[in-house]
């Protein structure tokens, strides 16, 4: 796993390695108030879930709308990343504006994943209805990128990427992520693949390569 801001793919490349955009949202964590405890667990969960290569750009930036819309542009326009996760900023207060930086920075809406994480945080907590994660396209130049805002929770973080499951590991209810690597399919990305003990990747048949 990379942490590369430059080295860039150009625009004609088609790599093999997916690049992940991770984007803490924080003021506090920011300005060194406390320490970021999202992107460490973005980045350990990714770790143990994806077992194709994959790079990740990390950026911790404040509440601050502009700045998470200019962010995000420039992790899909010139970083090229093909997934962007963040993390923070999706609640109801006036500090909250992850999900509206993002839309502004977005082609289309992807209600989907937004609906999913609330829906498994519900088994928890009754305030997910609080929760405003969106999931949303970027469309540039030929390229093409998923941003997902996830909870600020590193436990919330790993309960809606990877589902819930009964004590014999049965999925109860599917995480996120499982429609992620077919999503980036989709879209033109690099084909992603996931370890099934962790998250199994849902793709129709005619979707399938045969494992290495």
């Amino acid at each position: 796993m990379k942490n590369p801001m430059t080295n860039t793919p150009t625009n004609t490349e088609k790599s093999t390695t997916v690049r992940i955009g991770l984007v803490s949202i924080s003021d506090r964590a920011s300005s060194g108030i406390y320490e970021d405890l999202g992107i460490p667990a973005l980045e350990s969960w990714l770790s143990g879930a994806i077992s194709s290569p994959f790079e990740v750009v990390t950026q911790l930036i404040a509440d601050e709308s502009a700045l998470i819309t200019q962010t995000l542009i420039e992790l899909v326009d010139v970083q090229r990343c093909d997934l962007v996760l963040t993390t923070g900023g999706t609640g109801p207060s006036r500090r909250d504006v992850t999900p509206e930086a993002t839309l502004a920075a977005a082609s289309r809406e992807m209600p989907g994943f937004g609906e999913q994480m609330r829906q498994i945080s519900l088994r928890f907590v009754p305030t997910a209805i609080l929760s405003r994660q969106v999931g949303a396209l970027r469309e540039i130049d030929g390229h093409s990128a998923l941003i997902i805002n996830l909870p600020g929770q590193p436990k919330a973080i790993a309960e809606t990427l990877e589902g819930l499951k009964d004590p014999d590991g049965k999925v109860m209810t599917p995480g996120i992520f499982a429609a992620v690597p077919y999503c980036i399919d989709l879209i033109g990305g690099p084909y992603m693949e996931t370890k099934d003990n962790i998250v199994k990747a849902f793709r129709p048949k005619s979707a399938l390569k045969p494992k290495a």
